[in-house]
């Protein structure tokens, strides 16, 4: 019988294909301290379905590429918070710096005597 995993969608960037990170907790067999482990699975998302911080079901499957065993079963919960990050909010910032940096100069010219040129 295929093995099915819950976790959650760590990565989307990629075509057709998401990563998902499942965490199970363990008890350490001498000192009996519990710890975390943090295991990271690919997938492949016909749809491109699942989005970043979504929880989903995987279902294993022939081997798909060197990585990817898994195929996208369903999508138990979508994430409450999608982060997206505006491109031109971060190119614009930098042009921002660029143009406070060109300003900067004219004013230094502006105030140095025109001899000295």
């Amino acid at each position: 019988m295929a093995r099915t995993i819950t976790g959650v969608v760590s990565s989307d960037k990629a075509n057709k294909t998401i990563v998902i990170t499942v965490q199970t907790r363990k008890t350490h067999p001498l000192y009996k301290k519990q710890y975390t482990v943090t295991s990271k699975f690919m997938a492949h998302d016909e749809n491109n379905e699942a989005k970043l911080g979504d929880k989903v079901v995987i279902v294993e499957t022939r081997p798909l590429s060197a990585r990817k065993h898994f195929n996208l079963q369903t999508i138990v919960e979508t994430a409450r918070i999608v982060h997206v990050e505006d491109e031109s909010s971060t190119t614009g910032h930098k042009a921002t710096l660029k143009k406070n940096s060109d300003s900067v100069e004219k004013e230094q010219d502006a105030k140095a005597p025109k001899g000295t040129k």
